[in-house]
């Protein structure tokens, strides 16, 4: 299993949109036979803040999730345009 957290930060006024992608984006994502887990959050204390926590089965499965049509359309060409921030960190299992 491969874990991605996607911490963001985005423009002032774009929450409800932000919000709007990720729950698009859950809908999706969950779909896929190899995504075991796709879970947007808000911070409680920046609305701006945002999380995403997604489990994959592995990294071929993340990359597949990466070149899907909605990928493009709800990350590459919604929320990257309203981030100011993001960082990403891939994790696997301890063993």
């Amino acid at each position: 299993m491969i874990v991605l957290k996607v911490d963001m930060l985005v423009k002032p006024g774009t929450e409800e949109r932000c919000k709007e992608y990720i729950r698009v984006l859950q809908e999706h994502s969950r779909r896929e036979p190899s995504c075991l887990m796709y879970v947007g959050h808000q911070s409680k204390e920046n609305p701006r803040k945002f999380l995403f926590y997604v489990q994959y089965k592995d990294q071929a499965a993340l990359d597949a999730h990466r070149a899907t049509p909605y990928f493009k359309q709800y990350v590459q060409e919604g929320l990257d345009p309203i981030m100011e921030n993001r960082t990403r960190e891939l994790y696997v299992t301890v063993e």
